[in-house]
């Protein structure tokens, strides 16, 4: 078993980061060191020569947010092993996980398992719910099992041979992000500042108003989803039917899928 294991993870509204360390926790026996993409300025340096790496992300639009690729930039490895993890919104996971499996491989991790699971959808709201407070107790639960399964693979010396991971390459094509924010409704707004210290981008300040640059907004909605006023939301032709369809299309609820 490993000596420590390192949760390496870009998580705007957490829920990326409660499936990892679930992992963690289920595989045990180790220690556990965070590494916490979300609001990092720049981008990672870190090569790791022994432990478990467990690497998580999630999926914007069926592929692998720039942001993270960004924010991976110095990360390496000598052959450590490596569980991947992608978190998506109940609609498809598409060629996220498959563009993880190689982003690692470049950066020489052995990649052991992958899993696939759910987390509330970013346009989720309390009245349109879209996989509305997942990861919930049982997708926790799953995710706790999958690291012991895991561990005790690696106890045994299994899973050196890298699983089969769903996906098409080359991947989907990227659409453009950014030009969509949310905005702030001045009369419930306390410039509290929560939205800035929530945003991944860096792209809101708080003065005497709430000022959000559109064009380096990720549309995460940890600024809606974690306001305490409940001053941010997110209304936008293209976003309002996207959010429709997904309701529409994608409320049957989906499971974790594990790789090993």
């Amino acid at each position: 078993m490993p000596v420590t294991t390192h949760l390496i993870y870009f998580s705007p509204t957490s829920t990326t980061k409660m499936i990892v360390e679930q992992i963690a926790e289920g595989i045990g026996d180790t220690s556990v060191a965070h590494h916490d993409l979300t609001r990092l300025k720049g981008r990672l340096d870190l090569r790791l020569d022994d432990g478990l790496a467990v690497i998580g992300v999630p999926v914007y639009a069926g592929r692998v947010p720039e942001i993270c690729l960004e924010r991976l930039g110095g990360l390496s490895a000598s052959g450590v092993p490596a569980v991947l993890v992608v978190l998506y919104g109940n609609r498809a996971f598409e060629d996220a996980l498959i563009e993880l499996r190689d982003v690692a491989v470049a950066k020489g991790f052995t990649v052991i398992a992958a899993g696939a699971f759910i987390g509330e959808h970013s346009y989720s709201t309390t009245t349109q719910p879209i996989a509305a407070h997942r990861p919930d107790p049982a997708d926790l639960a799953k995710a706790r099992e999958f690291g012991s399964l895991i561990a005790r693979r690696l106890r045994a010396g299994i899973g050196v041979a890298m699983p089969v991971i769903p996906g098409d390459v080359p991947y989907r094509e990227r659409p453009p992000l950014g030009g969509v924010a949310p905005e702030t409704d001045p009369g419930l707004c306390t410039l509290c500042g929560t939205c800035a210290a929530l945003c991944p981008t860096f792209v809101i300040k708080v003065d005497d108003r709430v000022l959000t640059s559109a064009e380096g907004c990720l549309k995460c909605c940890a600024c809606t989803k974690g306001c305490p006023a409940g001053a941010r939301t997110l209304h936008h032709p293209t976003v309002d039917t996207r959010r429709e369809m997904l309701i529409n299309q994608c409320s049957e609820r989906k499971e974790p899928a594990l790789f090993l």
